[in-house]
């Protein structure tokens, strides 16, 4: 349904004319073709999110506060994205108006002495490092990468990278936000509230941190946040990142207090327990299974194409072949990088040793291979910035992870069956890749950080499906996959995977209502007792129910 003109001028008198528009090429430029990416597959790729009913470019909180108390009055749902990453910050239904958060895009302010900063919806990991890293200070990268928004992911959704480890999961970096609720209220949680700053996210009183965000966030379907502030953490190496070289074949020559390993395992058992021996030592500025994303059996050839110019995949069979990338690819079987990085010379030969103690502890090893000047140095700024999120996508064109093993090292690497659950996992999606209809990886595909939360604690895989949204087989046959994926991992009391954390908003299997798969998935759940206490929250602060179903609910269960 389109806008009544009556709605349409009160929010141009909002944010102008310049920064409104509902023509119809416009907003069908703001809708997301849900075939790249499995979990929002349709019957066919020609599948995009509804479009809205008008796109708005609002320019401060205050805009946005003027911009929701418009909605109640017209009973509009709104939806904003700041950097667009995925499906969750586009529209889920009609009747919906997109806020294009991208106006707002300063960095507010860098306080070195408390290691904060303050900023708006539009700053990207890549923009807010550069300038910390001016100050001798760094922010958590999170996993979808340097291109995407600072403020979504600690506000709203996800908070994991392969920074964790040392900088935290980014629901521990939040030390405050200013949110417009969906009534059109403005507050601003944490001291800030209190005129006091910004250095703290909870209190005074009961902390409102765990209902704005908690360890996944509430998607965009609760209201906007218009700034928040995040904490920043040491940065021991140069002011800028001395970048050189051609895409995707970035490199870093960094000081020696900066090193960069590949680590391999002789076993699962001996992988988990080098994570558990890194959080005791403290060590890890990054540690992360990063280019487990190609498959075990590829990734040798894989890096040795991306840290090459000259190279593209149609080098990768020549490689396979190669003794040398054969013998890299075995000694990667099982591993993660890691990157050191010494605040002082000493600090950073204590490291070292103290990696050394545990690889020999564990019975693992620094890959040689890895250690080659070119290799060295693109995995350096590789790891370091996360800027190549983009080969995510480079097999097919679409891809997604499924299965999601969280939990301690343990969890994935040892079974009930004495096979671990990575192996399980891994031996299931190979049946389903002979069909064709997903790229055959070459076994285990499982990526991830070893620090689930700052110190460690726990580990989150999930692993990479690779497929070509442009495929009918193949989009039909990854969807069939997922499902397969999900009644799985019940049926072996994992839970419900990766795979199918958005179908309960969608319901774009074609067989089923959203409520129905909401219902299946979200009960499934090890708590689905949370599900039903944010409907209750929900009801409270989104009485028009201005938002959509990417906010987790459940009803409660019929008596």
């Amino acid at each position: 349904m389109a806008l009544s003109r009556e709605a349409y001028q009160a929010f141009e008198g909002i944010v102008g004319t310049d920064n409104i528009s509902d023509d119809p090429a416009l907003l069908d430029s703001y809708r997301y073709p849900l075939s790249h990416t499995a979990i929002h597959i349709g019957p066919y790729y020609r599948v995009y999110t509804p479009r809205g009913e008008a796109v708005l470019l609002p320019g401060s909180a205050e805009e946005v506060q003027a911009i929701v108390r418009e909605c109640n009055k017209y009973k509009i749902k709104f939806k904003a994205s700041s950097t667009f990453w995925s499906a969750w910050g586009y529209p889920l239904e009609e009747n919906t108006i997109q806020l294009d958060m991208r106006r707002m895009d300063q960095i507010l302010e860098i306080d070195e002495k408390n290691m904060f900063a303050v900023v708006e919806p539009h700053v990207i990991g890549a923009t807010l490092q550069a300038e910390a890293m001016k100050v001798g200070l760094n922010t958590h990268i999170h996993g979808s990468g340097s291109s995407c928004s600072c403020l979504a992911s600690a506000t709203s959704l996800g908070g994991l990278g392969p920074d964790t480890n040392y900088m935290g999961h980014h629901s521990e970096n939040l030390l405050g936000a200013e949110w417009v609720m969906p009534t059109g209220d403005i507050l601003r949680v944490g001291s800030i509230g209190s005129g006091l700053g910004w250095f703290c996210c909870d209190g005074p009183g009961p902390s409102l941190k765990g209902l704005v965000r908690g360890m996944v966030g509430m998607n965009g379907a609760m209201g906007v946040f218009t700034k928040c502030a995040i904490k920043l953490y040491p940065w021991p190496g140069p002011a800028t990142l001395p970048v050189e070289g051609k895409p995707p074949a970035y490199k870093a020559v960094l000081p020696d207090n900066i090193r960069v390993y590949t680590l391999g395992f002789p076993a699962w058992e001996a992988w988990a327990d080098s994570c558990y021996l890194i959080w005791e030592a403290g060590i890890g500025y990054i540690a992360h299974r990063q280019f487990n994303m190609f498959g075990r059996d590829l990734k040798g050839a894989m890096v040795k194409i991306l840290s090459d110019p000259t190279k593209t995949l149609s080098d990768i069979e020549e490689l396979l072949d190669d003794p040398e990338v054969q013998k890299m690819t075995e000694e990667m079987k099982r591993d993660y990088q890691i990157v050191l990085a010494g605040m002082t010379p000493r600090d950073i030969e204590w490291q070292d040793k103290a990696l050394d103690r545990i690889l020999e502890t564990t019975g693992g090893w620094k890959v040689q291979g890895m250690l080659d000047p070119d290799l060295y140095n693109w995995a350096l700024l590789y790891m370091i910035r996360l800027g190549h999120k983009n080969l995510n996508l480079v097999y097919g064109g679409g891809y997604d992870g499924c299965f999601g093993l969280g939990g301690t090292p343990d969890f994935a690497t040892s079974g009930p069956e004495t096979i671990p659950r990575v192996e399980e996992a891994t031996a299931f999606k190979a049946e389903w890749e002979k069909k064709g209809n997903i790229v055959a990886t070459g076994g285990d595909a499982m990526m991830g950080g070893i620090g689930g939360m700052g110190g460690g604690g726990h580990a989150m895989w999930e692993s990479f499906t690779h497929f070509d949204p442009h495929d009918k087989a193949s989009t039909e046959g990854t969807l069939e996959f997922f499902d397969a994926a999900t009644d799985y991992g019940i049926k072996k009391g994992w839970g419900p995977g990766m795979e199918k954390m958005n179908a309960y908003a969608r319901g774009a299997d074609g067989r089923s209502t959203p409520k129905e798969i909401r219902e299946r998935i979200l009960s499934a759940a090890a708590q689905p007792e949370a599900f039903r206490y944010q409907r209750k929250i929900k009801e409270t602060f989104n009485p028009n129910d201005l938002g959509d179903a990417y906010y987790r609910t459940l009803d409660e269960p019929e008596k």
